[in-house]
């Protein structure tokens, strides 16, 4: 019979990176983990743009992705104590911790950009997504629609909704898909032109304001729009600022090589809250899961008296849907560099969706099986770390 105190560990964030991280600690049973988390629905993020349109609610029961022996509570973290190793919770609760994962995952950058807080619709939460449906219900499809930014989410939404016969303007900033190799970026332009979406990436296509009616680029054009959908940029939750950990200059948790604090060494963070030598990995759920399950792994060996292993994981490229019957994958080196290649159509389209099922299926397998999540490794993540501070 076990006499020892349980190792509490508190993981502040129910995304892909905390899922898997909560699950992951599962390895050591004299771990007690307690997942902290606003929502008590696993929220699919990669799916947001169908909820829109209504190909899918992009929510998932924890039960099926959560390991039994996690606690879910159903609350939002307020503030970190490092002194007295507690978080303070939204409902005046507190909860201590031996190690805390910080895997609180990103979010819509700040509307800064006039107009665009009062009158753009963002799309990167679940609570974004649900009011942007309720009102592109009501819009004619004749109706001008703007979608600005020309990221994945962006190319997303725009093809999403230009399937289903909206009049969609994509407003790219300067390049479409800054991701894409040429030929990739190519083949989505001429995917956009068949969806009827109107393409706009040259050096005046910068939103400068947002009216109630249109959108203002920098050269002095005016776009009609019933609906502006905001997706540029990203930001992280500000909860490691406010709790007076080192951050980086939008708020990402700043960490050493093994993801902890450089502050704390009971801290350790996970995803997309988390800069590894200020050189933060590409905000996706590709890296949130493997950075997950090292987070979790980098707990575990303190927990051992081990020393824990550096960052190691490798990319494979980009999925993209555009519609419900065609996308483009990226391939791209293990570094994450695109490459020429990729797949289109409707083949695309598969996989994404696949990938999309997949990764629920993954994160619920880690939850029966603890340790049973392999990741992509040899991204050569240390040469990547000295270009980035040189």
């Amino acid at each position: 019979m076990n006499t020892h105190e349980p190792t509490n560990v508190v993981v502040v964030g129910g995304g892909y990176a905390g899922v898997i991280a909560a699950n992951h600690l599962r390895v050591n049973r004299d771990v007690a983990v307690t997942l902290v988390n606003a929502r008590p629905q696993f929220v699919e993020r990669i799916r947001l743009h169908q909820l829109v349109t209504g190909s899918d609610d992009a929510v998932v029961d924890f039960a099926d992705v959560l390991s039994a022996d996690v606690r879910l509570l159903v609350d939002t973290a307020e503030l970190v104590d490092q002194d007295s190793r507690t978080v303070t919770l939204a409902s005046g609760d507190t909860i201590g911790y031996d190690y805390l994962v910080y895997a609180l995952g990103s979010t819509g950058a700040a509307l800064t950009v006039p107009g665009a807080a009062e009158f753009a619709y963002p799309i990167s939460e679940l609570e974004h997504a649900e009011p942007l449906r309720a009102a592109m219900a009501t819009v004619h499809p004749g109706a001008p629609v703007v979608v600005v930014g020309a990221g994945p989410t962006g190319l997303e939404v725009a093809a999403e909704l230009g399937e289903q016969g909206q009049s969609v303007t994509l407003v790219c900033g300067g390049v479409l898909g800054p991701y894409f190799s040429e030929s990739t970026r190519r083949a989505v332009t001429k995917r956009m032109r068949k969806l009827g979406v109107t393409v706009v990436a040259d050096a005046g296509a910068k939103v400068t304001e947002v009216r109630i009616d249109s959108v203002l680029l920098a050269d002095g054009r005016e776009l009609p729009s019933v609906v502006t959908i905001w997706t540029a940029g990203f930001g992280v939750p500000d909860l490691a600022r406010r709790s007076g950990l080192a951050t980086d200059e939008i708020g990402r948790l700043l960490a050493d090589e093994t993801l902890t604090s450089v502050d704390d060494p009971f801290i350790v963070g996970a995803g997309d809250a988390v800069a590894p030598s200020n050189a933060p990995l590409r905000m996706s759920c590709q890296a949130a899961i493997p950075l997950g399950a090292q987070a979790a792994n980098t707990v575990l060996s303190r927990i051992a008296g081990d020393e824990p292993a550096a960052v190691n994981q490798a990319f494979t490229g980009q999925c993209v849907s555009l519609g419900r019957k065609a996308g483009v994958i990226q391939v791209a080196h293990l570094d994450d560099r695109p490459t020429p290649l990729f797949i289109g159509g409707r083949a695309a389209a598969t996989i994404k969706e696949a990938v999309c099922k997949g990764t629920v299926w993954q994160l619920g397998v880690e939850a029966r099986k603890p340790g049973s999540y392999v990741w992509l490794k040899g991204g050569k993540r240390a040469e990547r770390v000295a270009a980035a501070v040189r």
